[in-house]
């Protein structure tokens, strides 16, 4: 029987929670309504077809027989019979088989691309990175992997980069206002000490959370003290935290779950001398008058000689969820399940598999309170933003989807831990640090971005490129939801110009795109299912000139029918405020050269008020001046043509300044 190496288990006991830092991870809350109704046939939910029927059974399967036929054929290279083999044998793994028996995943996942196809594949390969230990070439795997998994984290853009765009759009009055993102929840809540696991509750006017703000320094030692505190919403502020009286003792408590209706309270303890482990699992109810039940124990069925901590109950909270490091899991800290029966008792703990656990920590288990999405942190998966990110993983037909990173919007460099949500989805409740470092964790509430949604699962993508074919550089894509103003992460294009987000459904939204070399390309679209779209953008050349900038003869007005290409220059000038601009306007040779002149230098300005006036653009980022006839493209004008080609505007679109340049025919 394969056992976990003395090394894993002090790894262990390094990385996870110890008494001194018990709770240090996982919360959620709860209210009943209409489940999230989903399918695997939904485009951004990646379910494996692969059941492991074994993992809560013996943890280490073997068949000889079976794999000297597979190791036989394998060397055979008769690979359709190995196939079918290969599945019956990976898919009866106990938990130990994928530290020690990875090879066995990747030949069947290499396999299934041949036999099945790359999205069956993909699974598999992820499985690969996330419990391999040793005897593989990973960098070969992964390229394969990144191969066919198109959701990178380099394509999304940097944080940074993201609040410019969102002072852009603030200049652009046809978008929707940007809502707050990475906002704490203030000194009212957060302290000096780390502050985390919060949870909101009782139709999201409760919040409780844990806090080591009573730990007491000597001057030589620190004494850490984790409590349980609550906060309610005040005229929608959240008021002083306060002690959670009664459930607090000498010991440390914290990662509570508040049941809906307020009566029930599971939250962890440790150091207890009534506790199987380091950390327990400890219940209490409500009996009236603020008074709360003297916590018990729940028992060896959930608790082990372990750490456990981080409850959280399911849609209809008859299923714990919880995270543990207990001997026998698949890396070094796992989520296990328990269920509730009847007479409330529950079950003996179960782990969550493969798909969920990796070979390092799973923790903070959030249930949405009302969809089936189960939301946690890990250091494991293979899209990651920091040290700890959040992820979300749906449960459909008795399995779990690939987990899917929430985003930069809430993952940031450091540690996201703890992560709770309203049920209505408006907002998020989490602990984050600034830096990779959980000793100042604060807690953060802000509107609850798309990547996190748990019904944004419909698959909207697309591909840009130039009428001639071209892909632009370093074009950024960025949704708006004009409906309810959630915040999409925008992303750069990828080399061959496509790109994908996950919406929400039945929503209308607007596409833009937008790059140092294209003017901005905006779409409005209703979406309606899974949708495509293929986007022309316009390159930005040095010098542009534009057809529809045809002025009536002797004036100088701008007409309707130039609107359109002068909203473009406008744009681009919001989107690059590096960027400067030079108007040159130039007439025919037809008539008097001092009348041509002034005429020309007329045009300039007037387009200059106009986009100064209409796009709010600084006055001294563009320069007008009016050459006449002084500098045609024909010569020798014998046509109308001729003549109609030397009337034009154009624009220079420069960083540096122009060596000639005039506001005004006073200059002359």
């Amino acid at each position: 029987m394969l056992k976990r190496g003395i090394f894993l288990l002090l790894v262990a006991l390094c990385c996870i929670p110890s008494a001194a830092n018990g709770q240090f991870l996982g919360k959620k809350k709860k209210r009943k309504a209409e489940k999230l109704e989903l399918s695997s046939d939904s485009v951004s939910i990646e379910i494996t077809d692969l059941v492991f029927k074994n993992i809560n059974g013996n943890p280490v399967y073997y068949n000889k027989k079976l794999q000297s036929k597979i190791e036989e054929l394998d060397k055979a290279e008769k690979w359709e019979e190995l196939y079918p083999l290969l599945l019956e044998y990976v898919s009866n793994f106990g938990t130990q088989n994928f530290a020690h028996q990875t090879y066995y995943i990747w030949r069947l996942a290499k396999l299934t691309e041949v036999f099945g196809s790359e999205e069956q594949a993909k699974p598999l390969y992820a499985l690969v990175l996330k419990h391999h230990r040793q005897g593989l070439n990973i960098p070969q795997i992964l390229a394969r992997y990144d191969s066919l998994n198109r959701n990178k984290k380099e394509h999304y853009v940097p944080l940074d980069y993201y609040y410019e765009l969102v002072e852009y759009r603030r200049q652009v009055d046809t978008l929707i206002p940007p809502r707050g993102v990475l906002t704490t929840m203030g000194p009212m809540v957060n302290s000096d000490n780390e502050d985390y696991a919060p949870m909101v509750s009782r139709g999201d006017s409760v919040l409780i959370f844990t806090s080591k703000r009573n730990s007491v320094n000597t001057g030589i030692n620190k004494h850490i003290n984790e409590d349980i505190f609550i906060t309610r919403l005040q005229n929608n502020h959240w008021g002083k935290a306060e002690m959670f009286e009664r459930i607090n003792s000498r010991y440390n408590e914290g990662s509570g779950y508040l049941t809906r209706n307020g009566k029930e309270l599971f939250f962890a303890r440790c150091e207890s001398p009534d506790g199987f482990g380091n950390c327990d699992l400890y219940y209490s109810h409500y009996q009236g008058d603020t008074i709360w039940s003297e916590p018990k124990n729940l028992g060896e069925n959930i608790n082990s000689d372990g750490w456990d901590s981080h409850p959280t109950l399911n849609v209809t909270e008859d299923t714990l969820y919880f995270s543990s490091d207990r001997r026998g899991g698949f890396g070094l800290a796992d989520l296990y399940y328990s269920v509730r029966g009847s007479k409330g008792e529950w079950s003996t703990a179960k782990n969550l598999g493969p798909i969920v656990n990796t070979r390092m920590n799973e923790v903070s288990p959030f249930f949405h309170p009302e969809h089936n999405v189960l939301y946690f942190s890990s250091n494991g998966h293979l899209l990651n933003f920091g040290d700890y990110d959040i992820y979300k993983s749906y449960h459909l037909g008795g399995g779990w989807s690939e987990p899917v990173n929430i985003g930069p919007l809430v993952n940031g460099k450091g540690t996201e831990f703890y992560f709770s949500i309203d049920h209505q989805s408006n907002y998020i409740y989490y602990a984050r640090s600034e830096e990779e470092s959980m000793k100042n964790l604060d807690l953060y509430s802000f509107p609850l971005p798309m990547e996190g949604q748990p019904l944004a699962t419909t698959r909207f993508s697309g591909k840009i490129q130039t009428l001639t074919g071209k892909v632009p550089q370093n074009a950024v894509v960025s949704i708006i939801d004009l409906d309810e103003g959630v915040e999409v992460a925008p992303k750069y294009a990828r080399d061959d110009g496509t790109f994908e987000f996950d919406l929400i459904n039945n929503r209308n939204y607007l596409l833009i795109v937008q790059g140092d070399d294209i003017f901005r390309l905006e779409k409005l679209f209703f979406l309606d299912g899974d949708m495509e779209y293929n986007g022309i953008v316009e390159r930005v050349a040095s010098t542009i000139e534009f057809a529809s900038l045809e002025f009536k003869n002797g004036s100088s007005e701008i007409l309707p029918e130039m609107h359109a290409d002068l909203q473009k220059v406008i744009d681009f000038l919001i989107d690059h405020p590096t960027f400067n601009l030079n108007i040159s306007g130039h007439t025919d040779s037809s008539g008097n050269a001092i009348l041509n002149l002034k005429l020309s230098q007329q045009r300039a300005d007037a387009i200059k008020r106009y986009l100064v006036n209409t796009g709010n653009i600084q006055d001294q980022r563009i320069f007008a001046i009016g050459y006449g006839s002084e500098k045609p493209i024909v010569k020798e004008e014998k046509t109308d043509e001729d003549r109609k080609l030397n009337r034009r505007v154009e624009f220079e679109i420069y960083r540096d300044p122009p060596k000639e340049k005039m506001n005004s025919i006073d200059n002359y």
